[in-house]
């Protein structure tokens, strides 16, 4: 059978309920969606589509474009008072909502990666499907695994990752599609869909493979097929306990998506508006994410965290004492990094569902005690010096000191996880941008001198 055919079968609603006994897979339920979102589309732009959405100011076009609305991205919305809704669910709702582990607490990352692609509440029974789907796609191909394991050990593991995502695209169906000539266009997103399920299938093992070799000598753990996604890359690590577990599904709920303009989601959409297939587009999202300003930013709030606990000294950790802290650190040219949000103008909600879970699990821990001081004084101290528009802690401010508490200290990986997590966002979206069609992103850039011409000339 060849390539496309195999593939073609795979996709089949055929096939797939075959494989999960009588239950919707992801692909029927997104094939149901592709003609009511197809319509839907059309139908939008026939009535709205001379409609002006935003005013653009010089200082937006030099300014990282913040507050354009220039983009369509289905899965999450970010309102700045309220915080990140998935497909209209708040984290709280999806905790409360969607399918879990027997005896777990948190959510399935599966089941809000359907929930993302479909904008549906999945149920048990569809979330262990699609998990038992991921699990027969997540070997690694021989070429890649000698890759990882022979790539220098000062290598940053973003590095690392970037490299084994580009290892993985020989195995990229839309690729080959695409190269036979023999795909219609408007069948392009179920080879980007299996791509996608592939890639997300097989990041868990290229991940733990990165972290046994960089930071456990190179003894590896062997996958766990009978677990869920978000367990078994916990298990590869060399993690096993219970409560990890737990804060590793919920870790990888949470940062899977935050609209589409943030650098690693868009970069994602931009490469895939190219027709780059899912690893090449992904590639592109992880090597944003990799920059100290974007997913950096989670070891850099733990580095300042640890620093500032340094400087304490036999202080006791009290309001008082952050206080001074807070001021000393601001007085002396530097910021106070986990605090404020480009587009957030409250408490970030990713912060507080991982502090609820801190005060239910380690409520005594002393740089949890640091980091709960500092969210009840530093946006005082930040609203105070009159520059700052969101004085809150955001998602940054808290995840590198849980993972702390259970042993996990290496935190030049943090970043892994958070693109592990991402995968499930960046991926949905790029399968919807398939779906809907949308073509090659090209807006229109200036020369400083060109706005000077439009205002300036008499």
């Amino acid at each position: 059978m060849s390539l496309l055919a195999r593939v073609a079968r795979r996709a089949s609603p055929q096939y797939n309920r075959f494989l999960t006994r009588g239950v919707a897979t992801i692909q029927d339920t997104v094939a149901e969606c592709v003609p009511v979102w197809r319509a839907d589309i059309k139908d939008l732009r026939g009535k709205h589509g001379d409609k002006v959405l935003c005013e653009v100011t010089v200082d937006q076009a030099i300014g990282g474009m913040r507050g354009i609305k220039g983009m369509i991205t289905e899965t999450s919305l970010l309102d700045p008072e309220e915080g990140i809704r998935f497909r209209g669910y708040s984290i709280p709702e999806c905790q409360k909502l969607l399918p879990k582990a027997p005896g777990g607490n948190e959510p399935l990352p599966e089941g809000l990666f359907w929930l993302l692609l479909t904008g549906k509440i999945p149920t048990t029974e569809e979330v262990k499907g699609l998990s038992e789907d991921l699990a027969k796609r997540s070997q690694l191909p021989a070429h890649a695994k000698e890759m990882i394991n022979n790539f220098p050990k000062d290598m940053h593991p973003m590095t690392q990752l970037c490299s084994a995502v580009l290892a993985l695209q020989t195995e990229s169906s839309f690729a080959k599609a695409y190269l036979s000539g023999s795909v219609n266009k408007m069948d392009y997103w179920s080879y980007t869909l299996e791509d996608s399920l592939d890639l997300i299938a097989m990041l868990p093992e290229a991940a733990a493979l990165i972290y046994r070799n960089k930071f456990k000598g190179g003894s590896h753990i062997a996958p766990d097929l009978s677990l869920d996604w978000g367990a078994n890359y916990a298990h590869m690590m060399g993690y096993d306990d219970a409560e990890f577990i737990e804060l590793m599904r919920l870790y990888l709920t949470i940062h899977t998506d935050h609209e589409g303009g943030n650098a690693s989601a868009h970069a994602t959409h931009l490469v895939g508006s190219t027709l780059s297939d899912p690893y090449l587009s992904f590639c592109g999202g992880m090597t944003a994410l990799a920059g100290p300003l974007h997913g950096l930013a989670n070891q850099e709030v733990l580095r300042w965290l640890m620093k500032f606990k340094e400087d304490l000294g036999d202080k006791e950790i009290t309001p008082e004492a952050i206080t001074e802290a807070a001021w000393a650190t601001l007085k002396s040219g530097n910021v106070i990094p986990g605090f404020g949000h480009a587009v957030l103008r409250k408490t970030d909600p990713r912060y507080m569902c991982q502090r609820e879970f801190a005060l239910k699990f380690m409520p005594d821990d002393e740089m949890f005690k640091l980091v709960s001081t500092l969210y009840e004084v530093v946006p005082g101290v930040l609203t105070e010096t009159g520059k700052v528009k969101n004085p809150w802690p955001n998602v940054d401010a808290h995840s590198g000191v849980l993972l702390q508490h259970y042993g996990f200290t290496e935190a030049e990986y943090y970043t892994v996880l958070f693109g592990v997590s991402r995968a499930l966002g960046v991926l949905s979206s790029l399968v919807i941008d398939r779906v809907l069609g949308l073509p090659l992103e090209r807006p229109k850039s200036m020369t400083t001198e060109w706005i000077r011409q439009q205002f300036e000339t008499s």
